[in-house]
């Protein structure tokens, strides 16, 4: 799976601006004077109007703010997989989690620095969300199988208050190779640790992949966009 890389914008453009000018107390066209009843009708009208263009200029500016952060991953469909919660021992299949947005990230247990700061925003995000985080899936896939076993896995999670919330997904080496593969998450040993790309997708409920953030995202970021997500 290839991902794109340009970011995702949305272009607000202006609605209609009114046409033309109100010309009270003119000789011409109308003639009819400030205070009389078809002006004041004709200036009730022009107003009712102006208003409405200024709500409408209001409202996209507010959609404009509201607008998903990230790279944008072209809605493709996310590559379906079928792993182990490490915490719980129960089986995990993306598609069976449609109707929910996900959020899928790649970590390994003892990671120093990037895997503990996503693991940290995870948490944030799902606190800032309140009872809407009711309404994301959040997965973590193993880059180290080879270590993450479940107890260390439980230990992680208790550490970052995650326990019962983000779901740490295992399976043997190669499973784990084809998620990474399908992914473009490239994963490789270093001495010590693994090398990984600290990747957080977000997933919508039609399992489209529609957005990339990593570590460093801003935790009101990662909370609107998931809420943008799950309300649509």
């Amino acid at each position: 799976m290839s991902w794109p890389t340009a970011p995702f914008k949305i272009a607000v453009t202006d609605g209609d601006r009114p046409r033309g000018r109100l010309r009270f107390g003119s000789h011409h066209g109308l003639g009819q004077t400030c205070g009389s009843p078809a002006m004041t009708l004709l200036a009730t009208r022009w107003l009712r109007r102006s208003a409405a263009v200024v709500l409408a200029v209001l409202a996209l500016a507010s959609c404009a703010r509201e607008s998903l952060v990230g790279t944008d991953l072209g809605g493709q469909a996310a590559p379906d997989f079928t792993l182990v919660d490490g915490a719980r021992g129960d089986r995990v299949t993306l598609s069976a989690l449609r109707g929910s947005v996900v959020l899928l990230t790649f970590l390994y247990t003892q990671c120093p620095d990037s895997c503990p700061l996503t693991a940290e925003k995870i948490r944030q995000a799902a606190e800032a969300l309140g009872s809407h985080a009711s309404a994301i899936s959040f997965l973590a896939v193993s880059v180290d199988p080879a270590h993450d076993t479940p107890e260390a896995i439980r230990d992680f999670l208790a550490a970052h208050a995650l326990t019962g919330r983000l779901r740490y997904l295992i399976a043997d080496a190669a499973s784990l190779s084809a998620v990474w593969r399908n992914y473009s998450v490239g994963v490789g040993r270093a001495d010590p640790g693994v090398v990984h790309l600290d990747a957080i997708m977000l997933v919508d409920r039609a399992g489209r992949a529609r957005i990339l953030l990593h570590s460093d995202v801003e935790v009101a970021v990662l909370a609107q966009d998931l809420r943008l997500l799950a309300s649509e």
